[in-house]
């Protein structure tokens, strides 16, 4: 759904697998990691920056204390938050 850009459509699914998730793994496991980085990516994608970096921020420190700094898990998620704040002008704070 996100693919053909219905997003309002596709949020209920990402928030649900997120749910899921998290009451079945744990609120710091790796595929919780996965789930909020899809769902920060679709509210991305419509805009919602202020939604989607909490998100992205949690995503990070999940994906950090399973796999250390050097992790491409990591440096997805670091790319991902730095294209946020890109998109919200916030130059430094993407550095």
């Amino acid at each position: 759904l996100m693919d053909q850009g219905n997003y309002d459509k596709a949020k209920p699914h990402y928030e649900c697998a997120l749910k899921f998730c998290e009451e079945q793994f744990g609120p710091d496991h790796l595929k919780v990691a996965k789930a909020l980085n899809d769902l920060a990516e679709l509210l991305f994608l419509q805009g919602k920056y202020d939604d989607a970096k909490p998100l992205f921020e949690r995503a990070l420190r999940i994906r950090q204390e399973n796999h250390g700094l050097d992790h491409q898990d990591v440096a997805t998620s670091l790319n991902n938050l730095a294209q946020l704040l890109n998109e919200q002008a916030k130059y430094d704070e993407a550095k």
